[in-house]
């Protein structure tokens, strides 16, 4: 039975760039050894050829032409910034972590709120008048007049003192 490189790749699930390179020995398409050797034996199983061998051949190839295999086929990198930045990203927990900001936005909320509040109680509703038609009173409160112990008539239009004083 004949089967083309996509009829492979479907049945391997390995891509068909990655089946080419192991075609033509062009090893440097994969990024780690340990892909190299996976795709080897998916695809040796899927042509029924015996995988082991392959492996053992692979190896040998790899030994002659560079001595050991390498560990990874890819440069090393150097560690930036960001790499740090997000492992310490990667090992928050989330939950815990939008809880807390939760509660400080409703924190900050609640504390602005409660002082627009409280500083719109007790400001003068009438202090953008312009001057002539409001004029606040001197002290806080205003005053009204007390109760004297003398009883006082109304007559007539005026206010008389009590007989006998």
């Amino acid at each position: 039975m004949q089967l083309d490189i996509h009829q492979v790749a479907e049945a391997t699930k390995l891509k068909t760039d990655h089946l080419r390179a192991l075609e033509q020995g062009r090893y440097d398409v994969f990024t780690a050894p340990v892909y190299l050797r996976g795709s080897l034996r998916t695809y040796a199983k899927t042509l029924k050829l015996d995988a082991a061998k392959l492996v053992e051949q692979l190896d040998a190839e790899l030994g002659a032409s560079g001595g050991a295999l390498p560990d990874s086929f890819s440069p090393a990198k150097t560690k930036t910034p960001i790499d740090s930045v997000m492992l310490l990203v990667s090992r928050v927990n989330w939950v815990v972590a939008v809880a807390l900001i939760a509660l400080i936005v409703i924190a900050v909320v609640g504390n602005a709120s409660y002082r627009a509040w409280r500083s719109h109680r007790t400001a003068d509703p009438l202090k953008n008048l312009g001057p002539g038609l409001y004029t606040p009173p001197a002290n806080s409160g205003e005053l009204l007049p007390l109760p004297t112990n003398q009883l006082r008539r109304w007559s007539g239009g005026r206010i008389s003192r009590p007989v006998g004083q």
